[in-house]
């Protein structure tokens, strides 16, 4: 049987960066979390929360059953028979595979959990329990560890039991509404966020990080439980909140002033009539013009040579959209039809008025300001072109992560490494199904 694995060596309860193997590749600079190592059970694409970690420098060791996530093979496109889902969402992990059923299988997972800070299982709530693996034995083996559990609609209420997939999180919120084509049948919209399978990882690695810093405080680690689903709803708050609030008498909950104190539909379907706030088409494509704000809207009529257009039409202070002013609009319509896009953005800088574009994701990586700050990874390192986590520290981008890893790549690797076992030790689990 393995050994029991090392715990850091620490001060004052935390580890020290020299005695935690960093997961990044030799000669790859450390990254903010270079000292926190994360087990990760995953499946499909809440693994994006390890991924977060991931980026930051985190080693993050995927434990896969001898099998390996079927993400390898999950929708479009396939990069040289990889799925971009996989080559993005597990870059910068290295994976294991350990047969969870077999007993050595167990221990070894109980092992790695004794030197590590996070668990995170990544699928339906209480997997890892139903294996031997719940938050009981795995803090009685490390009391500092931080468990977090991500699933599509959380480990309570009525839902808790059933299969989910992507915008179905999207769809229980609100955010994505079926829309009906030209013959007839009800579809799902041709262009929309993915909101919950995105943000819902991200709140749970906020969360993680947080319990953390007080594991490391305190010695005390704990559970975290985090649904895509919510994740969705709350990143809607807006519009939910709103809602709630129209519920309310009409004299406690208006409108804004600008629009006499009507109460506009929630969110951005308030602003379908709005005129200082729309897009507008330029001559070689579109714009979103946002002059709302009385100041903005003067730089704008003073910057076109059209003064005559804020003396009749001044607005408001705030948040004045020239709601349904159609005689302004084709005014603004025949200025914006004048210059080019690119030529609204200078003009955008030049008079201080906000005017943006509209980009696709096809064209966005030609964007010069997406190429000024965020870029792609270098496909040569990642077998792909992919978005890097854009987060700035000290300047720079985070360190280009490791390439996402077959099945079971660092076994070997990671039961030398992290717990210490010797060749013969390695060899004796496989022939035992440790492994698979």
């Amino acid at each position: 049987m393995p050994r029991p694995a090392a715990g850091p060596v620490s001060l004052g309860g935390v580890p020290t960066l020299a005695a935690v193997t960093d997961g990044n590749a030799a000669g790859r600079s450390p990254g903010l979390l270079a000292g926190v190592r994360v087990i990760e059970s995953s499946l499909l694409g809440p693994g994006h929360a390890g991924t977060f970690l991931a980026d930051l420098g985190a080693d993050v060791i995927k434990v896969e059953s001898p099998a390996g996530d079927y993400i390898r093979q999950m929708t479009w496109p396939i990069v040289e028979g990889v799925s971009l889902l996989h080559l993005h969402t597990h870059r910068g992990k290295r994976s294991v595979t350990l047969d969870l059923k077999n007993p050595a299988g167990r221990q070894l997972y109980i092992d790695l959990v004794a030197g590590a800070d996070v668990v995170i299982e990544a699928m339906r709530p209480g997997t890892l329990a139903r294996l031997g693996l719940g938050f009981d034995v795995l803090s009685a083996a490390n009391p500092r560890i931080v468990v977090a559990t991500l699933s599509g609609y959380g480990a309570t209420g009525p839902y808790k039991d059933m299969p989910s997939h992507g915008i179905a999180y999207d769809t229980w919120s609100g955010i994505v509404q079926p829309v009906v084509d030209d013959e007839g049948f009800t579809r799902i919209p041709p262009d929309m966020p993915n909101v919950g399978i995105n943000v819902g990882p991200m709140l749970a690695a906020m969360a993680v990080l947080a319990a953390v810093i007080k594991a490391r405080d305190t010695g005390q680690g704990c559970q975290i439980e985090v649904a895509q689903s919510d994740a969705s709803a709350y990143m809607d708050w807006y519009r939910i909140e709103t809602e709630r609030a129209y519920l309310r008498p009409a004299d406690e909950v208006t409108g804004n002033p600008s629009d006499d104190y009507v109460r506009r539909p929630a969110g951005l379907a308030g602003m379908w009539e709005g005129v200082r706030y729309q897009a507008y088409a330029a001559s070689d494509g579109h714009v979103l013009f946002m002059a709302s704000e009385q100041a903005f809207w003067r730089n704008f009529c003073e910057g076109v040579g059209r003064m005559d257009l804020f003396e009749r039409w001044p607005g408001s202070t705030y948040a004045d959209h020239a709601r349904g002013n159609t005689e302004l609009q084709r005014e603004l319509t025949a200025i914006f039809a004048t210059k080019t896009c690119a030529e609204w953005l200078d003009f955008s800088n030049e008079v201080n008025t906000p005017i943006a574009p509209f980009n696709t994701p096809a064209n966005i990586g030609d964007d010069p300001q997406f190429r000024a700050r965020i870029g792609f990874l270098p496909t040569e390192e990642m077998g792909c072109e992919q978005l890097p986590l854009p987060v700035f520290v000290d300047g720079d981008k985070p360190p280009t992560p490791t390439k996402a890893p077959t099945v079971g790549q660092h076994t070997d690797e990671v039961m030398a490494d992290v717990l210490g076992l010797a060749t013969d030790e390695i060899a004796e689990l496989r022939a035992n199904g440790a492994f698979g």
